[in-house]
């Protein structure tokens, strides 16, 4: 008989640091202990550049990278992690939108944001506009309204503007009824606290278990955007009547989500 393979995979803005920070000693440690009993799916839609950027002393540290899995980008991108005096990153495979999508559709996508931005700047007058307003991952396209440059300072300025005026829920309706209107087949959801991931039906984050095959995966999620219009709503609803997807609100309540409850159920 197979052994069971338990693979715990974590969202991170929101679930395993805070939105763009660095992770945690108390989280490190948590991951560490884990490590030793499951293997570690860090499963976000940012690319693999802001995974290294926040998690960098999760991948340094040898316990937890020898049982790790990346995956960004909705798990559309997988990566594994090797080495020992020098850490190499290892694609194992990628998907591209507009290999999914054409040409075409694409440039309607461009030609559509393009002009939400402008009713952006035209209808926000106290918004901190930084540039770089569009992102291609690749599989998905970010687009962020203040821009991806924007600081901490500024993500917090448009987080309470949205908080008051609901301003992401607005785009997020128009740009789904611009998408509707010209019958692509994409999908839109909310990305991190300030932007939008647009990427092909399907490319949602349970693409991620497309990469780990056979009947001994036992798969666990933790996320903190598990709402229908949050990033992690698929993978929650697919998991969730398992028993084995949480919904947290802060880091510390995953180290706490960890410690009592995943440990606790592999028997440690």
């Amino acid at each position: 008989m197979l052994q069971p393979q338990h693979l715990v995979l974590f969202d991170v803005d929101g679930t395993l640091t805070e939105a763009r920070k660095p992770i945690q000693k108390a989280m490190l440690k948590a991951l560490r202990e884990l490590s030793r009993h499951a293997e570690i799916g860090f499963l976000t839609g940012s690319g693999l550049e802001y995974i290294k950027e926040q998690l960098w002393p999760a991948l340094a540290d040898p316990i937890i990278r020898q049982n790790c899995h990346l995956l960004p980008c909705n798990g559309t991108e997988y990566v594994i992690p090797y080495g020992e005096e020098e850490i190499i990153f290892n694609p194992m495979s990628k998907e591209y939108m507009v290999d999914s999508i054409g040409k075409e559709d694409f440039q309607k996508l461009m030609n559509i944001l393009c002009k939400l931005q402008a009713q952006v700047v035209e209808e926000n007058n106290d918004l901190p506009l930084t540039g770089n307003f569009v992102q291609n991952r690749g599989s998905m396209i970010n687009w962020c309204p203040i821009g991806r440059n924007a600081q901490q300072e500024e993500r917090e300025v448009f987080k309470a503007l949205d908080n008051l005026y609901g301003i992401r829920k607005t785009y997020l309706d128009k740009l789904i009824n611009y998408i509707s209107a010209a019958k692509m087949e994409v999908t839109v959801k909310l990305g991190g606290n300030t932007s939008f991931d647009i990427f092909p039906h399907g490319w949602d984050k349970t693409y991620a278990l497309n990469h780990f095959d056979g009947p001994n995966w036992i798969f666990w999620f933790v996320g903190d955007r598990c709402s229908p219009t949050g990033n992690d709503y698929e993978i929650f609803s697919e998991l969730k009547d398992t028993g084995r997807a949480y919904e947290v609100g802060s880091p510390e309540e995953t180290v706490d989500i960890i410690d009592f409850h995943i440990l606790r159920d592999l028997g440690v």
